[in-house]
C-alpha cells in the first residue's frame, strides 16, 4: 500500500517552502500583537526568538541529511528517543502546524476586507474555502504545489523589499522611543509569542523524502531560509513600527480594543499612495495562503510517516497513483484545517501554535545528542551541526524560558496534546511497534557496562 514519494523538489523550491511557512502572519499579523506585549521593541524579540530556533535549525538540518524521509520532527524524535515520545511529537507537531495554517487563512480575511465588498461576517466562509482550495492543491503534486510557493514567495519578497526602502523615507523615529517599555520580562513574552513566526523553518524536513539531493539541499534550504528570515523580519517589523501610529497598532483590531491584525496596511497608503492599501492587501493574500500551503504540506507528512511506523492506521500511508501524494493523509489534515477555522479564535490559534513549537523545538536539541552519543551506525548525517552539544544545550534551556512566559491556556492546550498522544499510543501503538530509539540504546549499552562491572 505505501509507496516512495518523488524527489521533485530542488533548492529554490526547498527555500521557498521553508520561507513560505514563515512569512505570512509573522510578518502580516502578528507584529501589533507583539507590539502590544513589547513595544518598540518587539524588534528585538523576533531576534531573541530567533535565536532560540537556530539551535533547533542547525540540530533538524543534521538530522536530515542522516534521514531523508517523510516525517520531520516525527521521525528524528522517533528514532532518537521511542516511539511513545514519538507519538507525542508527531500528534503535537502536526497539530501545531495545522494551527498555524488556520491562524494564516483566518487573519487572510482581515486583509480581503480591506480591498474585496464582502460583508465581515463572511470572512470565516472566504477562509474555509481557501483552505479547501489548499488541500486539493496538495493532493494535486508535490512539485504543483512547490512551483505555486516558488511563484508566491518570490513575488511577496519583492514588495517586502520595497515596503523597507519606502519606509526609511517617511517613518518617524521619534516612534522608537522609548525602545523597551515594558521591561526584559516584555521582550521575553513577545518573543514567546512570536516564535511561532519561525516554525516553518524546519517544516521542510517533513517533505525531505521529496527533494532532490538532500545531503545538500536540506541544509542549504533550512539554514538558508533561517538567516533571509531574519533578517527580513527585523527590517519590516522596524518599518511597521516607525510607520505606524502606537494606538493603531495597539487598539486598532476588532472592536477597537484589540491589536491591528492589519498592520502591514494600516500605513501603506504613506508608501504607495492610494493603492498601498490594496498592494499590501493582496501580497498579504498571496503570502498568507502561501504561508497555509506550506503548512499543510509539511503537516500532512506526520500522519504519513506514523501510519508507515504503524502509530496510525494503514490507510494513511496510501500515496495517490495518480497523483503520487499522500492523499489519504493531507485529507486528514485537511479536516482538521478546515474545523480549526471554522470553531477557534485567531488569537487562541497563535499562542496554541507557539507552545508545541517550542517544547518541540526544544526536545529535538535533545533527539540530536541522543543520536549522537548512542553512535549507532545507522546515523550517519552529510551536515553536522557545529558547536555540539552546547548548542544543543542552549537551545533546550532557551525554548523551555520561553515556555515559561507563553501564558496558562496554550500551556494547558500543549498538556492536552501530550496526554491525548500518550493515550494514543497506549491504546494504538505500543502493541504494534518494539522500537526502543536512540536513547533505549544508550541505556542499554550503560546498563551492559553496570553488569560487566558487577561481575
Amino acid at each position: 500500500m505505501g509507496e516512495e514519494l518523488e524527489r521533485d523538489l530542488g533548492l529554490y523550491s526547498t527555500l521557498t517552502i521553508s520561507m513560505g511557512a514563515m512569512i505570512g502572519s509573522g510578518i502580516f499579523v502578528l507584529p501589533a500583537l507583539g507590539f502590544k506585549k513589547a513595544g518598540p521593541a518587539v524588534i528585538a524579540a523576533y531576534v531573541l526568538a530567533g535565536l532560540v530556533v537556530l539551535p533547533a535549525a542547525l540540530s533538524k538540518a543534521e538530522m536530515a541529511t542522516a534521514m531523508p524521509e517523510s516525517g520531520g520532527t516525527y521521525l528524528y524524535i522517533d528514532r532518537a528517543m521511542g516511539p511513545a515520545l514519538g507519538t507525542i511529537a508527531g500528534i503535537g507537531a502536526w497539530f501545531s502546524l495545522v494551527f498555524k495554517s488556520s491562524f494564516a487563512l483566518v487573519g487572510l480575511g482581515a486583509y480581503l476586507l480591506l480591498f474585496v465588498p464582502i460583508p465581515a461576517g463572511s470572512v470565516t466562509l472566504v477562509a474555509l474555502g481557501l483552505g479547501a482550495l489548499v488541500v486539493l492543491l496538495n493532493i494535486s503534486g508535490t512539485k504543483q504545489s512547490g512551483s505555486a510557493q516558488a511563484v508566491i514567495v518570490t513575488a511577496v519578497v519583492l514588495v517586502l523589499i520595497a515596503y523597507v526602502v519606502n519606509s526609511g523615507f517617511v517613518a518617524d523615529p521619534a516612534r522608537y522611543q522609548p525602545f523597551v517599555t515594558d521591561g526584559p520580562d516584555g521582550v521575553v513574552t513577545a518573543a514567546a509569542f512570536v516564535f511561532v513566526s519561525y516554525a516553518g523553518v524546519t517544516k521542510v524536513a517533513s517533505v525531505a523524502e521529496e527533494i532532490a539531493d538532500p545531503g545538500r539541499n536540506l541544509p542549504l534550504g533550512i539554514l538558508g531560509s533561517m538567516g533571509l528570515m531574519v533578517v527580513l523580519y527585523v527590517a519590516v517589523v522596524a518599518a511597521i513600527v516607525g510607520l505606524n501610529d502606537p494606538a493603531v497598532l495597539t487598539n486598532g483590531g476588532p472592536g477597537g480594543d484589540t491589536p491591528s491584525l492589519t498592520p502591514m496596511a494600516d500605513a501603506a497608503g504613506q508608501l504607495f499612495g492610494g493603492v498601498g492599501v490594496v498592494v499590501v492587501s493582496v501580497t498579504a493574500v498571496l503570502a498568507l495562503t502561501s504561508m497555509a500551503n506550506a503548512g499543510v504540506l509539511a503537516s500532512s507528512r506526520f500522519p504519513l510517516a506514523m501510519s508507515r511506523d504503524s502509530l496510525f492506521p494503514e490507510s494513511l500511508q496510501r500515496v495517490d497513483a495518480r497523483f503520487k501524494t499522500p492523499r489519504n493523509a493531507i485529507l486528514l489534515t485537511g479536516v482538521l484545517l478546515l474545523a480549526l477555522i471554522a470553531f477557534v479564535p485567531v488569537v487562541d490559534l497563535a499562542k496554541l501554535a507557539s507552545a508545541f513549537q517550542i517544547l518541540v523545538f526544544s526536545i529535538i536539541n535533545v533527539a540530536v545528542i541522543a543520536f549522537r552519543e548512542s553512535g549507532i551506525d545507522s546515523y550517519e548525517p552529510s551536515f553536522h551541526s557545529p558547536g555540539y552539544p552546547f548548542v544543543q544545550i542552549v537551545g533546550l534551556l532557551g525554548g523551555l524560558g520561553l515556555l515559561t512566559q507563553i501564558g496558562t491556556f496554550p500551556l494547558v492546550g500543549a498538556a492536552a496534546i501530550i496526554v491525548g498522544g500518550t493515550g494514543w499510543y497506549l491504546v494504538y501503538g505500543r502493541s504494534r511497534t518494539d522500537r526502543t530509539g536512540a536513547l533505549g540504546a544508550i541505556i542499554d549499552a550503560r546498563r551492559e557496562q553496570t553488569e560487566s562491572s558487577a561481575d
